[in-house]
């Protein structure tokens, strides 16, 4: 795929985070319209996370959504994703790109505006900034807020995934603050109804000053 700019409902898929199957999920969130879909799985055997990876491809290669596979190029070629999200830990972004090629995605997970700007100078296409607030799902540092956000955007040019605590209520106030996107993950898995919950934020998206 050509490489572009990643904005809008970026829904982090993990298994952990819901005892619903996250295929169905999947399923349910490209229906409702969500933007970009990462597979990301810690537990599961690598043939176990292939099986489910390719299912989700399928299902997101027919609706035109990205998929993203968090922290294993390998499995991202296998599967044929749009690409690859990377944390500060993981295989360096230079060598993920060599792996992958130019065409895929590269998303890096940043903590700080120092590594949003060490970011910013390696070949990636979007960043993953946060937390913005307080996160179930997340134990790190005190939550950046907006005004986090305002900064980051002033600092860089490359599209920012705003991630951690995003919610119904603070999606469109982040969105207005410079974010290109939001990434979700209790917010869609833990809700009773998935595709309400998935068209609800795309509302708010909408709804913001910086929205699409």
């Amino acid at each position: 795929m050509n490489r572009k700019k990643q904005t809008g409902l970026y829904l982090i898929l993990d298994q952990q985070y819901t005892k619903r199957d996250i295929m169905l999920i999947a399923e349910e969130a490209v229906e409702a319209g969500v933007d970009i879909i990462q597979y990301r799985e810690k537990v599961l055997s690598k043939k176990a996370s292939l099986e489910i990876a390719k299912k989700i491809r399928d299902i997101t290669y027919k609706a035109g959504v990205i998929f993203i596979i968090n922290d294993d190029p390998a499995l991202a070629l296998a599967v044929d994703a749009d690409g690859v999200h990377l944390g500060q830990e993981d295989m360096h972004v230079n060598i993920v790109r060599k792996i992958i090629g130019k065409q895929k995605l590269i998303g890096l997970s940043t903590h700080s505006l120092e590594e949003v700007l060490e970011a910013s100078r390696l070949d990636v296409d979007y960043i993953g900034f946060g937390p913005i607030f307080h996160s179930t799902t997340k134990e790190v540092t005190t939550p950046h807020g907006i005004e986090g956000i305002k900064k980051v955007r002033q600092n860089t040019s490359v599209p920012i995934i705003a991630i951690g605590g995003i919610s119904h209520e603070n999606a469109a106030e982040v969105m207005s603050a410079g974010a290109d996107g939001v990434a979700v993950i209790s917010a869609i898995l833990s809700a009773n109804d998935i595709k309400k919950a998935v068209m609800e934020f795309k509302e708010r998206i909408k709804k913001s000053h910086h929205g699409l």
